[in-house]
């Protein structure tokens, strides 16, 4: 007898590498029946990049690589966080009128499995909607960031909310899943008895990878992942270029870039750094190890001060860098460095704040390090505990639990 678990998503691309490429299909290689119940925006599917699919993908409902795929029109639940907060407060079994929680119900699935805060709304209300009926399914938090996010700027009034949802979402959980251990901690404060595992955003190990000498006399600095205004830190990541060259040669590499729509290269004067710069575009979830085979360095650059999520975040990007071997430079975000520190597998500067010049003195200090040393370690964790392949297996086990409870 097949398990079947549906996957809620209301904000990730249904393409996303987490949900898609590692958690649905471990789980479709396990023998489970997968569903995602995922958003469009204005009738079209979008890409990681934030493209839509005009030509793919148009069918309301429709399989891709075993997995089924259930559409709906994206919907903006905070705009009601009032009322949302009101029918998990008071607990009535006829609150069903968004989209994402009428899909659940009729997909009937043994395990739900939400992604985001508000895909978790609609699973408590799919669970609550099966018990008025006698029923019984099992729901998992996906929690791939820390929300609500105390230290970002955002009305009071819509935090508290925020907090007072969480804490009565928790209550009615079955398993937490995170990414790092900093918000698993976070989460337990809120509730000392809930389940939780942490699963990391590891890729599958890289298969071709083969031990580079590190060319000291030029480093390739790499950067994978959005650039924007809000991620990436371009300005200064053209700054760290320009000055970085002024003392020894740097090149740079961008695996990934802007959202489409949102910002192109033009809106940055980069003549001073034209022959440092090689911008490679998004990659295919199994080309980026190719991509990064040159790379000595993979640059991570996050503002601690005013996001508890990024002090506490450990991104694709970090083990992207690690399973190819690359070791890491970061400033002080708190996971990060600690596991830096624990594995020696690359830099931290010290700083919560870091600026272009404090990334100049890091690079200047590892040109003359033991960056050798530090790629093996990066590569060997990854190879012996940090995998997507241990993550898998710590997924099945979160499964296992849920089915055997």
């Amino acid at each position: 007898m097949h398990t079947d678990v549906c996957f809620l998503l209301t904000e990730h691309p249904f393409l996303d590498a987490r949900i898609f490429k590692k958690e649905a299909k471990s789980l479709l290689k396990q023998g489970y029946r997968v569903t995602m119940i995922v958003p469009r925006i204005e009738g079209y599917l979008f890409d990681i990049d934030g493209s839509t699919f005009t030509e793919r993908f148009l069918e309301k409902t429709f399989y891709y690589e075993g997995i089924k795929i259930v559409t709906y029109e994206q919907m903006f639940p905070e705009k009601n966080i009032k009322t949302l907060h009101y029918n998990l407060q008071s607990k009535k079994n006829n609150q069903f009128s968004d989209p994402l929680t009428q899909l659940g119900i009729e997909q009937d699935a043994d395990i739900y499995h939400a992604h985001e805060f508000f895909s978790l709304y609609s699973g408590i209300l799919i669970k609550r909607a099966f018990m008025s009926q006698g029923k019984r399914c099992k729901l998992v938090y996906d929690s791939h960031e820390l929300e609500p996010d105390p230290l970002l700027k955002q009305p009071i009034q819509t935090l508290k909310i925020k907090i007072q949802m969480l804490k009565i979402m928790l209550k009615e959980l079955d398993y937490l899943v995170t990414v790092s251990e900093s918000i698993k901690e976070w989460y337990l404060s809120f509730n000392l008895n809930l389940p939780i595992e942490i699963i990391y955003n590891s890729p599958p190990l890289a298969r071709d990878y083969v031990p580079k000498k590190t060319n000291n006399s030029e480093l390739t600095l790499v950067y994978e992942g959005t650039v924007n205004k809000k991620r990436g830190s371009f300005d200064k990541f053209v700054h760290i270029l320009e000055l970085v060259n002024k003392q020894m040669s740097v090149k740079a590499k961008i695996i990934g870039g802007w959202k489409v729509d949102k910002y192109d290269n033009n809106h940055y004067n980069l003549t001073n750094i034209n022959d440092h710069i090689e911008f490679v575009g998004w990659q295919h979830y199994d080309s980026i190890p190719k991509a990064m085979k040159d790379a000595d360095i993979g640059w991570i650059d996050l503002d601690v001060s005013h996001s508890l999520n990024n002090r506490f975040a450990m991104p694709n990007k970090f083990f992207s860098y690690l399973n190819n071997g690359v070791p890491v430079l970061v400033n002080q975000c708190k996971d990060m460095a600690e596991f830096i520190q624990t594995y020696r597998c690359g830099y931290v500067v010290p700083k919560l704040k870091a600026d272009a010049q404090d990334y100049v003195e890091a690079l200047l200090y590892l040109e003359n390090y033991k960056l050798d040393e530090m790629s093996y370690h990066a590569r060997e964790i990854m190879e012996s505990m940090f995998s997507w392949e241990h993550m898998e297996n710590r997924l099945f086990k979160v499964y296992k639990k849920l089915m055997d409870g």
